[in-house]
């Protein structure tokens, strides 16, 4: 078919389409869909990581489902025709298998996965290979401290791997001067010396190896007390570029990480060749000619919480570079190079959206390649037929897409089949002015099927971060709220990424002060629609959305519910309990030496006898992100003060809840406690009364 008759053809087509939802046929009524309920958290599919086969023809990714049976998720690779019409899925074990990655003849996958009996998968992830015309996977690897990350060779021979140090307390009976199985005593030395999920850090440390198909042979590039990640190599297969923190002195007490280049063999020494004294990042992507190096430059370290990513280059050979996004003002990610050398692709993190760009590699004009009110999460390299994406929207789940000639097509349909006949909430961009002039951005999400005149209870929903924001991507909280009749107001205060550097800095130092400003300006302008009440007001969040929440309800007393999930206020207890130790002493200073500072952003703990709304705090009990203490801190406070309160712990819980049943608890327990105070007829379960 000639260009000309296609166009010809789809124009046609385009024609019809519009003529029906213009005009429909008489007597025909669309079906009422139905409301999202809880029940469809578990039919959500998250699609992640697309990697196009070295010719083009396949796109491999991930799928993340919920095993309700065995009260887990599971995440397994699928594979989709370039062409869409051919869909398969290439891994179906219980457990995760991540990271698919292709061989340079396009004739194996290797992935992560802990596969085996319960010795075996206590090592973590280890590597896996496929054959993808058939046959089981074969494992690659048995490292101790398991496998995060993996890359292929150019010639296919070798794998990098990131493997962390093996913990001889996983193994008590074996270490050393401690000979029985009792967990022997955690001895801690380093400054920064917990994290979320990893739990206490002792000195184990993450390190490149490389792994040689034929042999099996491992051998260590990298060593030493430093954290190496994010490797890639050369194209001509002979180094490898990592991001690392490998400046003088103690690397836990800032965030200074440069990108390092070795030679990939035993015993070479790694050479530094980015200098910035701050946030250098990556991935590191080579040039095709292996000349230059692409990478992420964020601020300096105590602007850490408020970092804004810029696309940067690097001479391999002299080392000098050259930021090239300076004049953008927007935070951008996951650079590739073009096959000629001549541009870069990358992510930009632009105001409620996410969109692919272009950009000379010499620097000049940054030229969007996607466009509208979408969120595109991650980008492949580039073949010659183009690009895969994933991307959403606020009404479509993350998908695989394929970005071509200017041009988006969905590749998967991980979530069709459960979203058919959903009725999803409308979900706008509305903007209006705090009390000090700012202009502050956000979104509105209205009930589906909402009558005119018909009054709504209207919710702030506050982001974490701070430095995120609220966007047009799938949201399934905003969507279950959304369903069960409230207004929705998400508010990208002072802090959000997405509107530049000094919008994303404003609160350095000074937290829970204009982001208060913004938050109340937002319920001003929820209470100002005919078709909200004004008198049935909710907030919420997790996070620092729920630390948000604790300093909002401190300073306003009209919100007749409140739910602060894995939040904290009296802010001089998390030092030495959480994970933030070196921001806190680079951004506020140490307790005793700004001790007015540290008591200024602790102001909802003492002053919780302003607070008037009933609140439901909510928290892991393992959480060193932000630790339970927070939440039980508040709780007793108001309990105390005799405000309407209640704390749920969820057991073995890090920061993000894991376990599908827990997830869909806090969101039941949620919805249950703003019906209750926001609906008149309402009432709490028998079990959370």
């Amino acid at each position: 078919m000639s260009p000309s008759k296609n166009r010809s053809h789809l124009g046609a087509v385009l024609s019809a389409v519009a003529l029906a939802i213009a005009f429909p046929a008489v007597g025909q009524i669309p079906p009422p869909g139905r409301p999202l309920t809880i029940d469809d958290l578990a039919k959500v599919r998250h699609v992640e990581d697309p990697q196009i086969s070295p010719e083009g023809r396949w796109v491999a990714y991930t799928v993340t489902r919920t095993d309700v049976d065995r009260d887990e998720r599971d995440a397994d690779i699928w594979m989709s025709s370039w062409d869409g019409t051919e869909h398969v899925r290439l891994t179906s074990s219980e457990g995760d298998e991540t990271k698919p990655r292709w061989s340079p003849d396009g004739k194996y996958v290797a992935f992560l996965a802990a596969r085996g009996n319960e010795d075996e998968k206590r090592k973590g992830k280890q590597v896996w290979l496929l054959d993808r015309r058939g046959g089981e996977p074969q494992k690659l690897t048995d490292m101790p401290g398991g496998v995060s990350d993996l890359q292929w060779s150019p010639d296919g021979t070798r794998l990098v791997l990131v493997a962390s140090d093996p913990d001889p307390d996983d193994k008590p009976e074996e270490k050393e001067g401690w000979k029985r199985k009792t967990k022997p005593p955690v001895v801690i030395t380093r400054y920064w010396f917990k994290e979320d999920e990893t739990g206490y850090l002792k000195s184990l440390y993450a390190h490149l190896y490389v792994l040689a198909l034929e042999s099996r042979k491992v051998e260590a590039i990298t060593g030493g007390p430093f954290n190496d990640e994010q490797p890639s190599w050369s194209p001509d297969g002979t180094r490898i570029a990592f991001v690392s923190k490998r400046g003088p002195g103690d690397p836990d007490r800032d965030y200074n990480s440069d990108i390092f280049v070795v030679t990939a063999r035993a015993g070479a020494t790694p050479a530094r060749l980015t200098t910035w004294k701050g946030i250098d990042g990556g991935p590191p992507s080579w040039s095709p000619d292996g000349t230059r190096i692409a990478y992420l430059q964020g601020d300096e370290s105590r602007l850490y919480a408020y970092s804004l990513d810029k696309l940067a280059v690097a001479d391999v050979a002299t080392g000098s570079s050259r930021v090239l996004t300076e004049a953008l003002d927007r935070s951008v990610s996951s650079p590739h190079w073009s096959a000629d050398g001549q541009s870069i692709v990358f992510l930009v993190e632009d105001d409620r959206a996410t969109y692919v760009a272009r950009i000379p590699a010499t620097g000049g004009l940054v030229e969007p390649l996607t466009a509208g009110r979408r969120v595109v999460s991650a980008i492949s390299a580039r073949r010659a037929q183009g690009w895969a994406v994933i991307a959403g929207t606020a009404a479509q789940p993350d998908e695989v897409h394929v970005l071509s000639n200017g041009q988006l097509r969905r590749l998967s349909n991980q979530n069709d089949e459960w979203l058919r006949g959903v009725a999803l909430a409308t979900t706008d961009d509305v903007t209006f002015t705090a009390k000090d002039g700012t202009v502050v951005n956000g979104l509105l999400s209205k009930p589906s099927g909402s009558r005119s005149g018909q009054r709504h209870p209207g919710l702030l929903d506050i982001h974490g971060g701070p430095n995120g924001q609220n966007d047009h991507r799938f949201d399934f909280d905003r969507e279950l709220l959304a369903a069960n009749g409230y207004l929705v107001l998400q508010v990208n205060y002072r802090g959000s990424s997405g509107r530049g550097s000094a919008f994303q800095k404003a609160i350095y130092a000074d937290w829970g002060h204009l982001e208060v400003v913004d938050l109340l300006a937002g319920a001003d302008f929820l209470g100002s629609l005919d078709v909200v009440d004004p008198e049935r007001l909710g907030i919420g969040g997790w996070s620092y959305g729920g630390i948000l929440t604790n300093y909002v309800i401190a300073c306003d007393g009209r919100f007749r519910a409140a739910v602060s999930g894995a939040g904290s206020s009296l802010q001089t207890s998390m030092y030495g309990v959480d994970q933030y130790i070196a921001q806190y002493e680079l951004e506020l200073g140490q307790p005793w030496q700004s001790t007015e500072l540290w008591l200024k952003v602790s102001y909802p703990f003492f002053h919780a006898d302003r607070i008037h709304s009933p609140t439901l705090f909510m928290g892991g009990d393992q959480d060193f992100n932000v630790p339970l203490i927070g939440s039980e801190q508040m709780y007793q406070a108001l309990r105390s003060l005799g405000v309407e309160t209640q704390l749920v712990i969820y057991p073995e819980q890090y920061h993000i809840l894991s376990v599908p049943s827990y997830q869909r608890d806090r969101l039941a327990r949620t919805v249950a406690w703003y019906d209750h105070y926001l609906k008149p007829a309402a009432s709490l379960p028998a079990a959370s009364k």
